[in-house]
């Protein structure tokens, strides 16, 4: 699949669910109202839908959410979908998760292939931990890393940065990561959904991030990629990997390879534009994907070529109105 600027498409986000278990401030509100059951793809459909996208061409499925790991036999799913990696059509089946549920599932993730996750966690404070998600326990997470690590999973961290909250604490967060084996991405807050407080007292440009750092780390910038859009660099005190996912500061569009897909079968060429497609549809019209694998090309060849992320004071509504765990974290 290639997009009407040349960028090949070769990695689906699903949302499986837009529910949490948690309630973090920057992305969503703490009174949710969530999308009734069944409005939601059965894991079936989800099935059939990826599918039809590893057949046309992508090879790195990420499962989102919400929580992925809370919507109801998730591993279900997963199994299923691991039979891509066995056929050598998938090369990565991946989740990112808030590490609430990795503890119970760990073990059979690792059953099903999944070599790598990505664990959203902004704080090692525990008081401010429970502030920041609202309804998170920290041990918890923490137990979760730990037996994720011990089945073999490969963790990387993604902290969104927040001024006021935790800028102070990103040094200690970088050694701590970096002394556990596991790569550390920050991530510039992102005006997706109507929340409670005011992203602008929330936003810290990484390039701010970057520069503080550099008075206290040796960073080089390095080539490595995850299929994602962070920019990395080796921190040389550490031996550790550093991201930055910066929307804002620096414009990661240009190499965009990826779309997204809700639990609902709506499919969003990009994370920062209202413009989407319905799958759900022509999924049900027909038992064959013949529908299904022309709406996918319509939708393909309406990719934008970059979002509209704005955060200023002038600026306060959000780019766009879905939330975070409607489109996929």
């Amino acid at each position: 699949m290639i997009d009407p600027f040349g960028r090949a498409i070769t990695y689906l986000r699903i949302s499986v669910t837009d529910r949490c278990d948690f309630r973090c401030v920057y992305c969503m509100a703490e009174d949710m109202t969530f999308l009734p059951k069944r409005d939601l793809l059965t894991l079936e459909e989800l099935d059939r839908l990826a599918t039809a996208f590893v057949d046309k061409g992508v090879k790195k499925l990420r499962l989102t959410g919400g929580e992925p790991l809370v919507r109801r036999n998730i591993m279900h799913l997963i199994r299923s979908l691991s039979r891509h990696l066995g056929t050598g059509a998938l090369e990565e089946l991946t989740i990112t998760t808030n590490g609430s549920q990795l503890e119970r599932f760990a073990s059979e993730l690792a059953d099903c292939g999944v070599k790598r996750i990505n664990v959203s966690l902004d704080t090692l404070d525990e008081v401010k931990f429970k502030a920041i998600t609202r309804w998170g326990d920290l041990a918890k997470v923490m137990a979760g890393i730990r037996a994720a690590q011990k089945a073999g999973i490969k963790i990387k961290l993604n902290a969104v940065a927040l001024k006021g909250f935790n800028d102070g604490e990103i040094p200690e967060m970088l050694r701590w990561a970096h002394g556990e084996g596991m790569d550390l991405t920050l991530i510039e807050t992102m005006p997706l959904g109507e929340i409670d407080g005011d992203r602008t007292d929330q936003y810290l440009p990484l390039s701010a991030v970057r520069a503080g750092l550099s008075e206290r780390f040796t960073l080089a910038d390095i080539p490595y990629k995850t299929g994602g859009p962070a920019r990395y660099v080796e921190v040389e005190e550490t031996g550790g990997r550093l991201g930055f996912i910066t929307p804002l500061t620096h414009n990661f569009c240009e190499s965009c390879n990826r779309v997204r897909l809700t639990c609902t079968g709506t499919l969003y060429m990009c994370l920062g534009q209202e413009d989407a497609a319905d799958l759900r549809t022509p999924l049900r019209a027909s038992e064959s994907n013949e529908l299904l694998s022309n709406a996918i090309d319509e939708a393909i060849g309406r990719k934008p070529k970059g979002h509209d992320f704005i955060i200023d004071r002038e600026t306060r509504k959000p780019a766009v109105s879905r939330h975070m765990s409607v489109t996929g974290g």
